[in-house]
């Protein structure tokens, strides 16, 4: 994955795994030729990197706002890798090798167990980094207890994240073929009774997507808004500056 950077309000919103910075103060040093300086090793040792999956963008870069901290990046690993689960820990290790030789301080992992089966667990385990508990982020993004009563009440459960309302034609609709072959919608679905959206930041628009959603694959529908709150908890427990040594430039 290409190593340019952007700020939080360039930030691709299709999670296509770009990396971006926090919003940085001081301004930004002279672009020549459309390339930023090597970032300086010695200022990266006091910030912060989080490897996220690219459908965690949005609400990750939201939460970085909100907080104001100037002193964490962000690398995306691309969301289409969820179809290859396999591929997934191959792809963070390499962000993580990259990212300590240009020298990061401190990383942790925005990511699910995803479908690696463990793997990306084990993985993490010996790199030393830390991830966000939870199998997937309907979990962090809900609290782990709350998702596993609010699945157990109702295990033919579809659910959709803002990011996958969002993208619902791509990802699902045309993604599993809905669109060439419609009548192999109840095979898909046929166990499943409700759509439940969980909404990170509630918007009219994005909740009549989903309620359409619903409605598309003949399921009852139901929202909840779970906010961000999964994502601020793991990153104001762990990701705390370092030092309060200069910017860095973006990476």
């Amino acid at each position: 994955m290409a190593d340019r950077g952007h700020t939080a309000a360039q930030m691709p919103p299709d999670g296509s795994g770009q990396p971006a910075s926090a919003p940085q103060t001081g301004g930004d040093p002279p672009v020549v030729s459309g390339r930023r300086p090597a970032p300086d090793p010695a200022v990266l040792a006091g910030r912060t990197l989080v490897i996220a999956c690219g459908a965690l963008a949005r609400e990750l870069l939201a939460v970085i706002e909100l907080n104001a901290w100037t002193h964490m990046d962000v690398a995306g690993i691309p969301a289409k890798l969820h179809n290859r689960p396999e591929q997934i820990p191959d792809a963070v290790r390499c962000k993580i090798r990259s990212s300590r030789r240009k020298g990061y301080g401190r990383i942790l992992c925005l990511y699910g167990d995803c479908g690696t089966g463990g793997l990306l667990d084990d993985m993490l385990k010996a790199e030393g980094v830390e991830r966000i508990d939870g199998a997937h982020c309907y979990a962090f993004f809900t609290g782990i207890e709350a998702f596993e009563a609010l699945h157990d009440t109702e295990p033919g459960t579809f659910y959709l994240t803002d990011y996958l309302v969002r993208h619902f034609d791509s990802l699902v609709w045309k993604g599993l073929g809905l669109d060439r072959f419609p009548q192999l919608r109840d095979a898909y679905f046929g166990n499943y009774t409700r759509l439940v959206y969980l909404a990170q930041i509630p918007a009219p628009e994005i909740e009549a997507r989903a309620h359409k959603a619903a409605e598309r694959l003949g399921l009852a529908f139901e929202a909840r808004i779970t906010g961000l709150g999964g994502l601020d908890d793991f990153l104001k427990a762990r990701g705390a500056p370092q030092s309060s040594g200069p910017v860095a430039v973006k990476t």
